[in-house]
């Protein structure tokens, strides 16, 4: 019988919850999910998107990621190893306004999720285009592994997820 893997498991309580708030609450509306297993190199990767339903500008994502090392760890059972997988927030929106609008975004973000994430932000622009915008995609990444252990602080992270997409939309 298969016996699902922490970042299974993790997964599956990231989407149940944002699944909850799309289908029950209607406080957003998923946009796009990917699951991804890269047979090169034996990792994983699973990205749920979504918008808030009244979002104009902000998509956000959460991704878990797992590597060989992760998953190897855990079915071998590693003495001295902590099963997890890694997780990345990310929004995209576009902005006009470099110098304004992407302090103002650090500054936001910085003050729902305290100074140690650091947003990294990376701005594209379509060579040629007439328009002054900039695609925005914000990262933020959590240094440590996520294990079983913190499965219940996941509804907590969303909170947080839902109201940072919230305040970006005001950017």
């Amino acid at each position: 019988m298969f016996h699902p893997t922490v970042f299974d498991n993790i997964k599956i309580a990231f989407e149940n919850q944002l699944y909850d708030y799309d289908n029950l609450d209607g406080i957003l509306v998923i946009t796009d999910r990917t699951d991804l297993l890269n047979l090169a190199l034996m990792s994983r990767e699973f990205s749920l998107s979504f918008k808030l339903t009244d979002g104009r500008n902000v998509t956000s994502e959460v991704v878990l990621l797992s590597s060989v090392k992760e998953l190897s760890d855990e079915i071998l059972e590693t003495p001295g190893s902590d099963p997890g997988c890694g997780l990345l927030l990310r929004f995209y929106l576009e902005i006009e306004d470099v110098n304004v609008q992407c302090p103002a975004i650090e500054d936001v973000l910085s003050a729902i999720w305290g100074p140690d994430f650091q947003p990294v932000q990376s701005l594209s622009y379509l060579y040629g285009q007439d328009s002054d915008t900039y695609n925005n995609c914000i990262e933020l990444q959590f240094k440590r592994q996520i294990t079983e252990d913190q499965m219940e602080d996941i509804p907590n992270l969303l909170k947080f997820l839902l109201q940072s997409a919230e305040e970006l939309e005001d950017i």
